[in-house]
């Protein structure tokens, strides 16, 4: 598989051919026949559960893993269109949670409800374009083992949060989270430090 991602990257048209294959335009999901042949091309370890109204917006060009005893709950988005999700060990994604790579979850991670968690940002640089032609960046996100996101929390791109750190639920998180720490606010500010 890293040899066609290779190739892939080494050939602009035939990634562009590619993409139009795979991923609906307009809808900005694959197409409705890869997406019947996800169980082959994605990672799921032993005793894993994926709930049948989870949104997997997950092309085979890019790598989508979830660990042993990991949930990824109702009513969830999983977009690694543009960078990979990888998702730990005896993990749990919440009701209604959008995750856009690049993504890495760690093991024994808890995700709350309504959380965003996106490496994804629009670029809006230039006044005389439209937002929608300047194109996309990501930075990738990742998140430690053993951490706690309350409900409603963002996560914004370029963001690492720590081993065994709290985010309050409600908090957008916009720089790095240290290690075995809480933070709560808008933005986010350390209010705790063990």
């Amino acid at each position: 598989m890293e040899v066609v991602r290779t190739r892939l990257k080494e050939s602009p048209r035939l990634k562009r051919l590619l993409d139009y294959m795979v991923m609906n335009q307009r809808d900005a999901r694959p197409r409705w026949y890869v997406r019947l042949l996800a169980p082959l091309y994605q990672h799921r370890g032993r005793g894993s559960k994926i709930y049948w109204s989870v949104r997997m917006d997950t092309p085979p060009y890019r790598r989508f893993s979830l660990g042993r005893h990991s949930v990824v709950e109702s009513f969830s988005c999983v977009n690694n269109a543009v960078g990979d999700v990888v998702i730990g060990d005896y993990t749990r994604i919440g009701l209604h949670n959008t995750i856009i790579g690049p993504v890495s979850i760690g093991s024994h991670v808890n995700l709350a409800q309504g959380i965003t968690v996106t490496a994804l940002n629009h670029n809006f640089a230039d006044p005389h374009r439209r937002i929608d032609e300047q194109g996309i960046s990501t930075k990738p996100v990742v998140i430690g083992d053993d951490v706690w996101i309350g409900a409603n929390a963002v996560i914004l791109p370029g963001v690492t949060i720590g081993r065994h750190a709290v985010v309050a639920a409600g908090a957008v998180v916009t720089k790095d989270v240290p290690d075995y720490c809480v933070v709560a606010g808008v933005p986010a500010r350390i209010i705790k430090n063990s």
